[in-house]
């Protein structure tokens, strides 16, 4: 089996702005108050942009830096819970606003916030039955859309954008060694469907979601360590799901990960489902904190519940 490698990386986020402060303005909450339980300060919430000019910004970003053209591309998998319509899904539509072949599978994936993670698994295993060599992944969502504004539990949470990666299948290749994992569970983490009639609004129980993810990470880190064979020493850079910055910290000690080997841009961006941890990989790209050769251990869960990990390296 050929492995995937990331090739190139981009990203693309809501102008709009929304502080703590703007949300302590409708809700009964504080900066304080945001800030000591979820190491949020702001995030972006769409006004004019949509879930498809988001996408094709990242997409676009990431394939202009991978240096491959469209019609190179083998297959397109969005990974989200927003997209603006059911159908076409996110990805047939950015077939088009791109000019992607048209001879190529694309499609949704829903795995919440995990979703970027188990799409990159599944493109590994299309792009080994493809002629094509490149696959676009892009983990995207529009959460401020489905928000209840009247529970501060949740609405402090979530921001909007958009990240993609390129990668590269080859042989000779490692596996990127995916361990990924579900328990289905419609009360914890629940965004209601079509079924309901009205407006669809996410609900969650944040104590026992946060226990979940505290129990999922270090599960997450310890089988990919395994499946791939390495070390914590061995990984350039963590890269984790960024639904609060407690979950992170609490992993980073455990693991005794130095701070120069992981990130947070919760505080900048809030939870952002899929988008969450391309957006970390297309800045640490950007800053030059990863490159060619970069081993990089992401770990992400969700609703679902849904948990996965990942060994990526960077072409």
């Amino acid at each position: 089996m050929k492995g995937i490698k990331i090739k190139g990386t981009g990203r693309c986020v809501p102008e709009k702005t929304v502080t703590n402060a703007d949300l302590a303005a409708i809700v009964d909450t504080s900066d304080a108050w945001i800030t000591s339980r979820t190491g949020i300060h702001r995030r972006r919430h769409c006004r004019g942009e949509t879930h498809t000019s988001l996408c094709a910004g990242a997409a676009r970003a990431a394939l202009k830096k991978a240096g491959v053209p469209p019609e190179e591309i083998g297959a397109c998998i969005v990974a989200t819970v927003t997209a603006d319509t059911l159908v076409p899904s996110a990805a047939c539509t950015l077939q088009r606003e791109l000019g992607l072949p048209q001879d190529i599978p694309c499609f949704d994936l829903n795995a919440a916030c995990t979703g970027f993670l188990f799409a990159l698994h599944t493109m590994e295993c299309l792009l080994n039955a493809s002629p094509r060599k490149f696959g676009l992944v892009v983990g995207a969502d529009t959460l401020s859309r489905i928000t209840n504004w009247e529970d501060r539990g949740t609405c402090i949470l979530f921001g909007d954008g958009a990240a993609a990666a390129v990668v590269e299948c080859r042989e000779g290749w490692s596996s990127i060694g995916a361990e990924l994992g579900c328990h289905g569970d419609d009360r914890l983490l629940r965004v209601p469907g079509v079924e309901t009639g009205h407006r669809s609004l996410i609900s969650m129980e944040g104590t026992r979601v946060f226990k979940f993810a505290v129990e999922a990470v270090p599960w997450c880190i310890d089988r990919v360590l395994a499946r791939t064979g390495r070390t914590v020493e061995d990984v350039d850079f963590f890269v984790f799901h960024q639904a609060n910055a407690r979950i992170i910290d609490l992993a980073a000690r455990k693991y005794r990960i130095p701070q120069s080997k992981y990130y947070k841009n919760i505080g900048e961006y809030g939870n952002t489902s899929a988008a969450s941890i391309p957006l970390v990989l297309s800045e640490l790209a950007d800053l030059g904190r990863v490159g060619p050769g970069s081993l990089v251990l992401t770990v992400g869960f969700g609703g679902g519940l849904t948990w996965g990990g990942a060994m990526l390296e960077f072409a």
